[in-house]
Protein backbone atom coordinates (compact mmCIF):
# COMPACT_ATOMS: atom_id res chain seq x y z
CA UNK A 1 0.00 0.00 0.00
CA UNK A 2 1.03 3.42 -0.83
CA UNK A 3 0.06 6.48 1.03
CA UNK A 4 0.16 9.86 0.64
CA UNK A 5 -0.85 13.06 1.95
CA UNK A 6 -1.95 15.89 -0.97
CA UNK A 7 -0.98 19.41 -0.53
CA UNK A 8 -1.81 21.81 -2.81
CA UNK A 9 0.43 25.17 -3.47
CA UNK A 10 -0.03 28.70 -4.44
CA UNK A 11 -4.04 29.58 -3.74
CA UNK A 12 -5.88 31.10 -5.34
CA UNK A 13 -6.75 30.49 -8.04
CA UNK A 14 -9.76 30.88 -10.67
CA UNK A 15 -9.60 26.92 -11.06
CA UNK A 16 -9.19 26.36 -7.18
CA UNK A 17 -13.40 25.71 -6.62
CA UNK A 18 -13.06 23.00 -9.02
CA UNK A 19 -10.06 21.14 -7.70
CA UNK A 20 -11.89 21.63 -4.28
CA UNK A 21 -14.93 20.26 -6.12
CA UNK A 22 -13.18 16.92 -7.88
CA UNK A 23 -11.34 16.14 -4.03
CA UNK A 24 -14.68 16.47 -2.49
CA UNK A 25 -15.98 14.25 -5.34
CA UNK A 26 -13.53 11.59 -4.58
CA UNK A 27 -13.28 12.04 -0.46
CA UNK A 28 -9.38 12.96 -0.95
CA UNK A 29 -7.88 15.14 1.79
CA UNK A 30 -5.61 18.13 1.20
CA UNK A 31 -3.66 21.12 2.31
CA UNK A 32 -3.63 24.02 0.40
CA UNK A 33 -1.70 26.86 0.69
CA UNK A 34 -2.68 30.29 0.25
CA UNK A 35 -0.22 32.73 -1.36
CA UNK A 36 -1.95 36.33 0.06
CA UNK A 37 -1.90 38.54 -2.72
CA UNK A 38 -3.12 35.84 -5.05
CA UNK A 39 -5.94 35.12 -2.52
CA UNK A 40 -7.02 39.04 -2.51
CA UNK A 41 -7.19 38.71 -6.39
CA UNK A 42 -10.00 35.84 -5.97
CA UNK A 43 -11.04 36.10 -2.11
CA UNK A 44 -14.65 33.83 -2.87
CA UNK A 45 -12.71 31.36 -4.91
CA UNK A 46 -10.13 30.96 -1.65
CA UNK A 47 -13.83 31.49 0.97
CA UNK A 48 -15.34 28.71 -1.32
CA UNK A 49 -12.19 26.10 -0.43
CA UNK A 50 -12.43 27.02 3.53
CA UNK A 51 -16.34 26.65 3.49
CA UNK A 52 -15.86 23.11 2.43
CA UNK A 53 -13.42 22.18 5.59
CA UNK A 54 -10.19 22.38 3.22
CA UNK A 55 -7.19 23.34 5.73
CA UNK A 56 -5.58 26.42 4.27
CA UNK A 57 -1.46 27.01 5.21
CA UNK A 58 0.43 29.79 4.54
CA UNK A 59 2.63 30.02 1.66
CA UNK A 60 3.97 33.97 2.33
CA UNK A 61 2.42 37.10 0.81
CA UNK A 62 4.11 37.10 -2.37
CA UNK A 63 6.09 34.08 -3.24
CA UNK A 64 9.36 35.40 -2.80
CA UNK A 65 12.91 33.28 -2.48
CA UNK A 66 13.54 33.60 0.90
CA UNK A 67 16.91 33.09 0.91
CA UNK A 68 16.98 36.27 -0.99
CA UNK A 69 15.55 38.33 1.85
CA UNK A 70 16.78 39.25 5.24
CA UNK A 71 15.41 37.71 8.11
CA UNK A 72 13.08 40.75 8.66
CA UNK A 73 11.66 40.70 5.66
CA UNK A 74 11.04 36.58 5.83
CA UNK A 75 8.96 37.45 9.13
CA UNK A 76 6.73 40.31 7.31
CA UNK A 77 6.08 37.84 4.60
CA UNK A 78 4.86 35.65 7.14
CA UNK A 79 3.48 37.63 9.63
CA UNK A 80 1.43 39.35 6.40
CA UNK A 81 0.00 36.31 5.24
CA UNK A 82 -1.42 35.24 8.28
CA UNK A 83 -3.41 38.32 8.23
CA UNK A 84 -5.01 37.82 5.44
CA UNK A 85 -5.10 34.36 6.63
CA UNK A 86 -7.20 34.89 9.39
CA UNK A 87 -9.28 37.49 7.41
CA UNK A 88 -10.61 34.90 5.31
CA UNK A 89 -10.91 32.36 7.72
CA UNK A 90 -13.36 34.85 9.67
CA UNK A 91 -15.08 36.08 6.43
CA UNK A 92 -15.64 32.17 5.65
CA UNK A 93 -16.92 31.74 9.12
CA UNK A 94 -14.46 28.99 9.78
CA UNK A 95 -12.68 28.39 12.92
CA UNK A 96 -8.65 28.25 12.46
CA UNK A 97 -7.74 25.05 14.15
CA UNK A 98 -4.01 24.80 12.14
CA UNK A 99 -1.54 26.48 10.86
CA UNK A 100 0.98 24.77 8.80
CA UNK A 101 3.77 26.53 6.55
CA UNK A 102 5.03 26.07 3.59
CA UNK A 103 8.47 28.22 1.95
CA UNK A 104 7.79 29.31 -1.55
CA UNK A 105 9.91 26.75 -3.86
CA UNK A 106 11.08 24.82 -0.52
CA UNK A 107 13.67 28.11 -0.09
CA UNK A 108 13.89 27.58 3.60
CA UNK A 109 15.97 30.47 4.00
CA UNK A 110 19.56 30.21 3.43
CA UNK A 111 21.78 31.77 6.32
CA UNK A 112 18.74 32.57 7.70
CA UNK A 113 17.10 29.36 8.16
CA UNK A 114 17.50 28.19 11.63
CA UNK A 115 16.30 31.51 13.15
CA UNK A 116 13.11 31.23 10.64
CA UNK A 117 12.31 27.79 11.88
CA UNK A 118 13.17 28.98 15.83
CA UNK A 119 10.51 31.83 15.09
CA UNK A 120 8.04 29.09 12.92
CA UNK A 121 8.29 26.58 16.49
CA UNK A 122 7.92 30.40 18.42
CA UNK A 123 4.97 31.28 16.89
CA UNK A 124 3.23 27.83 17.22
CA UNK A 125 3.14 26.85 13.60
CA UNK A 126 1.70 23.22 13.23
CA UNK A 127 4.63 20.82 11.71
CA UNK A 128 2.72 18.13 9.47
CA UNK A 129 2.91 14.57 10.86
CA UNK A 130 6.05 13.27 9.00
CA UNK A 131 7.34 10.58 11.11
CA UNK A 132 6.00 7.52 8.88
CA UNK A 133 7.79 8.83 5.83
CA UNK A 134 10.84 6.51 7.17
CA UNK A 135 13.26 8.25 4.05
CA UNK A 136 17.07 8.63 5.55
CA UNK A 137 17.65 11.20 3.61
CA UNK A 138 15.03 13.23 5.34
CA UNK A 139 16.30 12.74 8.46
CA UNK A 140 20.14 13.78 7.18
CA UNK A 141 18.80 16.53 5.87
CA UNK A 142 17.08 17.41 9.15
CA UNK A 143 13.45 17.43 7.48
CA UNK A 144 12.31 15.86 10.67
CA UNK A 145 13.23 17.89 12.67
CA UNK A 146 11.44 21.59 11.05
CA UNK A 147 8.83 23.11 11.12
CA UNK A 148 7.62 23.96 7.75
CA UNK A 149 6.02 21.33 5.22
CA UNK A 150 8.07 19.98 2.48
CA UNK A 151 7.50 17.53 -0.13
CA UNK A 152 8.63 13.96 -0.49
CA UNK A 153 7.13 14.05 -4.21
CA UNK A 154 6.94 17.26 -6.60
CA UNK A 155 4.60 16.32 -9.77
CA UNK A 156 6.58 19.16 -11.96
CA UNK A 157 3.27 20.16 -13.98
CA UNK A 158 4.01 23.95 -13.10
CA UNK A 159 6.86 23.83 -16.11
CA UNK A 160 3.62 22.86 -18.58
CA UNK A 161 4.34 26.28 -20.43
CA UNK A 162 4.64 27.69 -23.90
CA UNK A 163 7.38 26.90 -25.15
CA UNK A 164 8.89 24.85 -22.34
CA UNK A 165 8.57 21.60 -23.89
CA UNK A 166 7.28 20.28 -20.68
CA UNK A 167 3.93 17.89 -21.43
CA UNK A 168 2.25 15.75 -19.46
CA UNK A 169 4.36 12.68 -20.95
CA UNK A 170 6.90 14.11 -19.12
CA UNK A 171 4.76 14.38 -15.48
CA UNK A 172 3.25 10.79 -16.12
CA UNK A 173 7.66 10.10 -16.36
CA UNK A 174 7.68 11.64 -13.12
CA UNK A 175 4.96 9.38 -11.46
CA UNK A 176 6.74 6.17 -12.56
CA UNK A 177 10.70 6.92 -11.90
CA UNK A 178 11.52 4.73 -10.12
CA UNK A 179 15.02 6.44 -9.39
CA UNK A 180 14.23 10.00 -9.74
CA UNK A 181 16.73 12.89 -9.05
CA UNK A 182 15.28 14.33 -5.74
CA UNK A 183 12.45 12.99 -3.88
CA UNK A 184 11.50 9.24 -3.60
CA UNK A 185 9.90 7.31 -6.07
CA UNK A 186 6.29 7.83 -5.68
CA UNK A 187 4.66 3.69 -6.95
CA UNK A 188 6.92 1.79 -4.12
CA UNK A 189 4.94 -0.15 -2.26
CA UNK A 190 4.89 0.69 1.71
CA UNK A 191 5.83 4.08 0.76
CA UNK A 192 4.57 7.76 2.30
CA UNK A 193 4.52 10.66 0.97
CA UNK A 194 3.69 14.34 0.79
CA UNK A 195 2.77 14.94 -2.77
CA UNK A 196 2.79 18.70 -4.28
CA UNK A 197 0.33 19.80 -6.97
CA UNK A 198 -0.04 23.39 -8.02
CA UNK A 199 -3.73 25.33 -8.86
CA UNK A 200 -2.23 27.43 -11.45
CA UNK A 201 -4.61 28.48 -13.98
CA UNK A 202 -1.85 28.70 -16.77
CA UNK A 203 -1.51 24.67 -16.21
CA UNK A 204 -5.33 24.60 -16.87
CA UNK A 205 -5.60 26.57 -19.20
CA UNK A 206 -3.10 24.39 -21.41
CA UNK A 207 -4.12 21.09 -19.90
CA UNK A 208 -7.70 21.16 -18.66
CA UNK A 209 -8.12 19.03 -15.90
CA UNK A 210 -4.75 18.07 -14.78
CA UNK A 211 -5.29 17.68 -11.46
CA UNK A 212 -7.90 15.42 -12.38
CA UNK A 213 -5.40 13.30 -14.74
CA UNK A 214 -2.67 12.83 -12.36
CA UNK A 215 -5.06 11.97 -9.61
CA UNK A 216 -6.29 9.59 -11.37
CA UNK A 217 -3.14 8.25 -12.48
CA UNK A 218 -2.31 7.74 -8.97
CA UNK A 219 -5.99 5.74 -7.65
CA UNK A 220 -5.47 3.20 -10.53
CA UNK A 221 -2.08 2.71 -9.21
CA UNK A 222 -3.51 1.99 -5.42
CA UNK A 223 -2.38 4.95 -3.88
CA UNK A 224 -4.22 5.65 -0.67
CA UNK A 225 -4.48 9.76 -0.07
CA UNK A 226 -4.40 10.27 3.81
CA UNK A 227 -5.95 12.90 6.14
CA UNK A 228 -3.67 15.66 7.44
CA UNK A 229 -2.10 15.30 10.58
CA UNK A 230 0.22 17.31 13.26
CA UNK A 231 2.31 16.72 15.72
CA UNK A 232 1.52 17.99 18.99
CA UNK A 233 4.10 20.53 20.46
Amino acid sequence: MIRALLTIDDVSSKNTPDIVDYLSEKNIPVIMFMVGQWAEKYPEQLIYALKHGIIVGNHSYTHPEFSKLNFEECKNEIEKNEDVLDRFYDRAGVERKYRPFRFPYGDKGGSNKEKIQEYLSAKRFDKVDDTQLGYPWWKEKGLDRDIDTLWTFDFGEYNIRPGSGFTLDDVMKRIYEQNPGDGAPLLKDESRHILLLHAHDETEELLPGYYRIFIEELLKNGVEFISPEFISR
